[in-house]
């Protein structure tokens, strides 16, 4: 579940390493573009040919020697967030029908699974999402990692809408195909995957905010320091998840996700305390990822 903003995506890098004996040599020259953008001549160290990069010309995707710098365009920008955002989605969905396809089969076999069984489904799920999504999306799929990196410049604002409005969508989708799926025991539907507490609001709050904190700060460290072990980001949200959900399992439902909660309260119609998981986990996030960049 992670880093958005520090993979190959739609940012401009205007930056350029320019050799301090030759610094004073740099010329601009604006004959040779035909776009009328102004171009940097900046000399090579070890050659006496010159490198010419365009302003606006995305570093990240430099042209070999052979073929001419290309500007980024809308088409491409557009086709990229299309992906993470199509990404988002579907790794929403995958994750919440195994959380509810968890629930469903351990109430319907006489708590088969139990508590345990039930977290390593959802730690198993978020290992094997995040896994196939990260390098495309950062693999959030929950809105509250999502605020969590925005706010903390992990994503970029104008992206946070669409992710949210893609998990969204893709819990509710979730919810609505585990209730055609599993309507032998629709009777058990409702009570068995909606996120209702079994203890009060504010231990509820404080509960989802705590394990949401965990979650997040484990995120943070994996995904975003550049000193981490970007391997282990699956494996160590997976494992966070899992043990939050076995803290909170009996008591709130283990959400820590505002997309999974809402999806399962349209598809059931139960919206008990709602407010609790719309709230709790977003501000845990944002704590449990700031606490992170503290400490660094």
């Amino acid at each position: 579940m992670a880093d958005d903003g520090r993979r190959r995506n739609v940012s401009m890098d205007f930056s350029v390493s320019i050799p301090s004996a030759a610094a004073a040599s740099m010329l601009v020259d604006k004959e040779n573009t035909s776009d009328d953008r102004i171009s940097i001549i900046i000399p090579h160290s070890r050659s006496p040919s010159s490198k010419i990069l365009p302003l606006g010309f995305q570093r990240n995707e430099a042209p070999s020697d052979h073929s001419p710098a290309r500007p980024v365009s809308a088409k491409r920008v557009a086709l990229a967030l299309t992906k993470k955002v199509a990404a988002e989605l579907l790794g929403t969905f995958l994750l919440v029908f195994t959380v509810l396809s968890a629930l469903i089969t351990n109430e319907a076999h006489g708590g088969a699974l139990g508590v345990l069984g039930v977290a390593v489904a959802g730690g198993t799920a978020v290992v094997v999402v995040v896994s196939s999504i990260f390098h495309v999306s950062g693999g959030h799929v929950n809105p509250a990692v999502s605020v969590a990196m925005a706010v903390f410049g992990h994503l970029p604002p104008a992206h946070l809408a669409l992710y949210a409005a893609a998990q969204l969508l893709g819990s509710v989708a979730a919810s609505f195909v585990a209730k055609a799926l599993y309507a032998g025991p629709a009777n058990l539907l409702g009570p068995t995957v909606a996120t209702v507490p079994s203890v009060g609001a504010s231990q509820a709050f404080w509960v989802e905010f705590i394990t949401t904190f965990v979650v997040l700060f484990v995120v943070t460290a994996l995904a975003t320091d550049p000193k981490a072990v970007k391997e282990m980001v699956a494996v160590g949200a997976g494992a966070a998840v899992m043990m939050s959900a076995l803290i909170s399992g009996e008591s709130t439902g283990a959400s820590m996700n505002p997309a999974r909660t809402l999806g399962t309260a349209i598809a059931t119609g139960t919206y008990t305390k709602i407010w609790v998981y719309m709230v709790a986990p977003p501000l845990g996030a944002i704590a449990g990822c700031g606490a992170y960049h503290a400490l660094k």
